[in-house]
């Protein structure tokens, strides 16, 4: 899913077609994000690139390997989503989900304390 201005330089005979190489701003057109991000996953090695110098330089390779990164799948179809939705939940995040549902207990109120306010209407200190 390269940009649309993909040009390949002629090749001639013996010499292999070299890739064109798109500036941070040209992929994060195509991918609908900033520039910032683009560069900012580059630096971080999170996404593929190519370093030019101090630039970084994608090929529509490279797009197409973010794309696939950034694929999101469906956990469940929506046959089974529907059927047992608690069977395909492990033990353990059930207990821990059940857990943040419940009101809070005296036990747990009680440890919970506010802490003092620094200053006072006045400017001075508490």
């Amino acid at each position: 899913m390269p940009p649309a201005s993909v040009h390949h330089r002629p090749s001639t005979e013996g010499e292999a077609a070299l890739p064109r190489l798109y500036r941070p701003e040209e992929i994060a057109e195509a991918l609908g994000c900033s520039a910032w991000w683009v560069k900012d996953r580059a630096r971080r090695s999170l996404i593929p690139h190519t370093r030019v110098g101090r630039a970084y330089r994608f090929t529509a390779e490279h797009l197409a390997e973010i794309v696939r990164l950034h694929e999101a799948r469906p956990t469940r179809s929506a046959d089974n989503a529907a059927a047992a939705p608690a069977a395909a939940t492990p033990p353990a995040a059930r207990a821990r989900a059940s857990q943040s549902r419940r009101p809070p207990t005296a036990s747990t109120a009680g440890r919970l304390r506010a802490r003092p306010p620094r200053r006072t209407q006045y400017d001075t200190v508490a």
